[in-house]
């Protein structure tokens, strides 16, 4: 759409229609196209990269959308040292929040606003809408995880899953959480109306298993089966007959059987290697935030072995870790894990600038760990 704008200008100018008035400045839109690609999981070559990074080079100076500002605001983080993550996992969920559990138009409206207090006030009702998607994400995860616990996943090679009570406006993040969690391909559903004559299903896929042709295939060899799907190769969305819900599962793990062997079932995670202890300091942490990573451009993940020294859980949901190596000392944090490590793993983080009370540190993100 930015491009389209640019086009238009360019033959507006050959027109004339500029000679008795300014041209617009198209750029003051960057900070809503660096949003859009990240938050949209677009791939970031090279061209792209280069929109993000004007994008957060706008942002970073102050001059955004003031619902942008806001949502920073909002969020608890700083514009001024805003990175794509901040984009991908902070402003982003709080706009798609809207649309999951409300109406998508409090989103728009809050990045389309000029006035700054709507924007703040709209912010205000994302951040909210955000915290209880959140919470209800994470009653359906622990439903979803206590089924699987009479499950052996590993002699599944997909995963399907419905519950009645389960909102549809979040079965694609935990379809999500357990293709990371399981590295399967899955689906979950919920139920589409308060008819309960039928049920909406997301999916989430692993490379090498094409959602959508799955879905495809499976519509052509049980005719009627789906009453509609659609989608990538990635992720995909489908709706059909409740009580249809147990053949769909036979037919999804019968092609899952056909095109996944055991090496596509095991997860490769690539990593950077080891970072000797002088580049785990907060000015590195911030060069690295400072540069653009996203789809197809994936920041640096590097791995160390490391003894635990302490773990506990916040907010129930996330592993806070103290990592020892030698006599250095790292405070650390896996996102979504419940589950204790052992007293020695191998660990694979990317690092991260975390500012606390004006004092900045460096932390640890854990991405996997094996031990």
């Amino acid at each position: 759409m930015f491009y389209v704008l640019l086009a238009l200008r360019a033959q507006l100018r050959q027109r004339g229609a500029f000679s008795d008035r300014p041209e617009p400045r198209l750029d003051s839109l960057l900070d809503l196209v660096a949003l859009g690609t990240v938050a949209d999981v677009v791939k970031l070559d090279a061209n792209n990269r280069v929109l993000v990074a004007q994008g957060l080079t706008r942002i970073r100076a102050g001059r955004m959308q003031a619902g942008i500002a806001a949502l920073f605001r909002a969020a608890g983080r700083e514009a001024k040292s805003a990175s794509g993550f901040d984009l991908g996992f902070a402003l982003g969920p709080r706009l798609n929040a809207a649309g999951r559990l409300a109406d998508m138009s409090l989103g728009i409206e809050c990045l389309l606003t000029d006035d700054v207090g709507r924007a703040w006030a709209l912010a205000q009702q994302l951040d909210a809408m955000n915290r209880e998607r959140r919470e209800i994400e994470a009653q359906m995860q622990q439903t979803a995880l206590t089924e699987l616990a009479e499950i052996d996943p590993s002699g599944c090679t997909t995963l399907t899953l419905f519950n009645p009570s389960w909102h549809q406006g979040v079965i694609g993040i935990v379809a999500g959480r357990l293709k990371e969690r399981f590295f399967r391909p899955s689906v979950t559903f919920a139920l589409a109306d308060d008819s309960g004559e039928l049920v909406k299903g997301s999916g989430r896929s692993i490379p090498g298993f094409h959602l959508r042709d799955a879905l495809d295939l499976i519509s052509k060899r049980h005719a009627g089966l789906l009453s509609k799907f659609g989608g990538h190769a990635m992720a995909a969305g489908l709706t059909l007959r409740t009580v249809d819900v147990p053949r769909f599962k036979e037919a999804f793990e019968a092609i899952g059987r056909e095109w996944l062997g055991t090496d596509s079932l095991t997860r490769v995670l690539e990593t950077d290697g080891d970072l000797e202890d002088a580049y785990v300091t907060p000015q590195f942490a911030e060069l690295l935030d400072n540069l653009v990573w996203g789809q197809g451009f994936p920041a640096p993940v590097f791995s160390t072995e490391f003894e635990i020294a302490s773990q506990a859980l916040v907010k129930e949901r996330h592993l806070k870790l103290q990592l020892m190596r030698g006599r250095q000392r790292y405070q650390a944090i896996w996102f979504n894990r419940t589950e204790p490590l052992p007293a020695r793993a191998l660990i694979a983080y990317r690092l991260v600038r975390d500012t606390w009370n004006g004092v900045a540190r460096v932390q640890l993100v854990v991405e996997h760990a094996l031990g």
